[in-house]
């Protein structure tokens, strides 16, 4: 959902959490989210390994920002576009390889 439209009050499902529409919705059924109130328990890097683990190769880094995106929201931060942790995921990304 567009970040400007999400209400953390009427979250209830995936779809209702910023930057998450049917498609990433999926993909966060597909690795065991089924309920936005899950993420607030979840790292988003870990979210990323197991969909690598479950599909056996790393997806776009974006996704790694919209996990990032929710996770946070669902821990109480506001709403914002995914692009918003692009600097913080390439920081992240560059430290899990050295």
């Amino acid at each position: 959902m567009n970040p400007k439209k999400v209400r953390r009050e009427s979250t209830r499902r995936l779809t209702d959490l910023p930057n998450v529409g049917p498609a990433i919705a999926k993909i966060l059924k597909s690795i065991g989210i089924d309920n936005p109130s899950e993420l607030s328990e979840c790292e988003p890097f870990e979210l990323y390994e197991r969909l690598y683990k479950l599909r056996g190769k790393w997806e776009d880094p974006c996704l790694l920002d919209v996990f990032m995106s929710a996770v946070r929201f669902m821990n109480g931060e506001e709403a914002q576009v995914w692009w918003a942790f692009t600097q913080e995921r390439k920081k992240l990304l560059e430290s899990k390889r050295s």
